[in-house]
């Protein structure tokens, strides 16, 4: 079986997606398009496809005769995806505890002492990726492509702001102690409180991105233009 071809513009458009998510470019940030052409050794036909993919991804936004600026999410963005994503992530980690085995249990334990080793390295870049492996495999867990279409959609636009809450004092802690409770839950395979809990974690990061968003007037312009 030959290996499916992946178009260039889509392998540009991953290239510039990582950029975004690992902070190269910074939200409000121009895309200059002549620069990563030269960067990247392309012209402009597949750069702008994918310009326009990250755009439909919610990651860009445009603007006529100006260009590609990297999306900033205001506050109302995060008071409304928020509360929706708790619902999607809690129902998805009620569906995997009523699917998981033993063998998912331990590879979920074995990320979870990651987790934990990388709290207490506070290292927040590492911990964040494997916080995000996480969530993914308790999604796929589930079972359910629907419900993963969806929360993925708003996972890859909450990602812009995501690593925001993990600068605050002590949060990284808090956010393993969360995530201890879902995998106890999970591993118990008890649905209700694998939802709860799931539900809380996405609850406790709403509450701290919004008080960042409070008590920082330079963070407070950047999601508030």
């Amino acid at each position: 079986m030959k290996p499916p071809i992946i178009s260039l513009h889509h392998e540009v458009a991953d290239l510039i997606r990582d950029q975004i998510f690992d902070g190269e470019l910074a939200s409000g940030a121009f895309i200059d398009e002549m620069k990563l052409c030269e960067t990247l050794s392309i012209s402009r036909t597949p750069l702008r496809e994918a310009l326009k993919v990250l755009v439909s991804e919610g990651l860009l936004r445009h603007e006529t005769r100006v260009g590609c600026f990297v999306r900033v999410l205001t506050s109302k963005d995060i008071d409304e995806i928020f509360p929706v994503l708790g619902l999607l992530e809690g129902r998805a980690a009620y569906e995997a505890a009523l699917r998981l085995n033993d063998a998912d249990i331990e590879a979920l334990e074995i990320w979870q002492e990651r987790l934990g080793q990388l709290a207490k390295d506070k290292d927040i870049k590492a911990y964040f990726k494997t916080n995000w492996v996480i969530h993914e495999s308790i999604i796929a867990l589930a079972n359910n492509a629907w419900l993963a279409q969806v929360i993925a959609e708003l996972r890859r636009v909450l990602r812009l702001s995501r690593l925001l809450q993990l600068q605050l004092p002590d949060r990284l802690e808090k956010s393993f102690s969360e995530h201890e409770k879902i995998f106890a839950a999970l591993k118990a395979k008890n649905p209700t409180d694998a939802q709860e809990a799931m539900k809380e974690h996405l609850n406790q990061q709403h509450q701290v991105i919004r008080h960042l968003v409070d008590t920082s007037p330079q963070l407070s312009l950047a999601l508030n233009p």
